[in-house]
């Protein structure tokens, strides 16, 4: 199994950028993925999932309205978009499958600085 996130940076307060994970080594299709981040000094939360076919996402409180999680299942990724970025979303965010007890990606770094 193989995660890898890209699409990180540095940008300003109130950005935008899109991350993606692309994955192999299972059959993606088949399982719900999911973005969880892990700010300085905090532990890992969840972000948003989606179901396996992309029919149905959930988010956490903080990010609603302006993240969405996306797939391809044709291309084997996952992506989150993300709008109006504050300072606090700063953090390493990394890629999910439950396949296989659960598999993660190495992180990509989000910082949200002026």
């Amino acid at each position: 199994v193989q995660l890898v996130e890209s699409g990180g940076g540095l940008l300003q307060p109130g950005g935008s950028l899109r991350l993606t994970c692309a994955a192999s080594g299972f059959t993606f299709s088949n399982y719900r993925m999911s973005w969880y981040r892990q700010g300085p000094g905090k532990g890992r939360e969840l972000v948003a999932t989606i179901t396996s076919a992309g029919g149905s996402t959930n988010s956490a409180d903080s990010v609603k309205g302006r993240f969405i999680i996306t797939r391809n299942n044709i291309k084997n990724t996952v992506y989150l978009q993300m709008n109006s970025l504050h300072p606090a979303d700063q953090a390493v965010y990394y890629c999910y499958t439950s396949y296989n007890d659960g598999s993660w990606g190495q992180g990509t770094q989000v910082t949200v600085s002026s």
